[in-house]
């Protein structure tokens, strides 16, 4: 199923969100950027500065910035027919440098119970 991430009515981007562990209640999967995506990829891609894909040491000072930018954010998931899923966490795990290289993926935390009903056992 299809599921759209928006901020304040604009598109940041799409996931299936193929993945799940119903026991962290968490779902991901790969995120294809919207026309909005380039109004958040900067507080992303400073998670990706803080805290290397390849291991290295993180930037406590950056990671602290990147939650306190996300957070106020007021990103909102929503399903294929446009109702909002009830998420404690959206975060956009975006290593591409800002050349599109490499992949985008989306990790939600998802405190919505009727979601994990209606998802089964996708």
């Amino acid at each position: 199923m299809k599921h759209t991430v928006n901020l304040k009515g604009v598109t940041v981007g799409h996931s299936e969100l193929e993945h799940a562990d119903r026991g962290v209640r968490r779902a991901w999967g790969p995120f294809r950027p919207g026309v909005g995506y380039e109004l958040v990829q900067p507080i992303f891609r400073l998670y990706a500065e803080a805290v290397p894909q390849r291991g290295g040491p993180r930037d406590e000072t950056k990671l602290a910035r990147y939650y306190s930018a996300r957070d106020a954010l007021g990103l909102e998931l929503v399903d294929s027919a446009g109702h909002p899923i009830r998420t404690t966490t959206i975060h956009i795990a975006d290593y591409t440098n800002g050349a599109g290289d490499g992949t985008i993926e989306l990790n939600v935390l998802i405190s919505d119970d009727e979601y994990w009903t209606q998802r089964g056992d996708r």
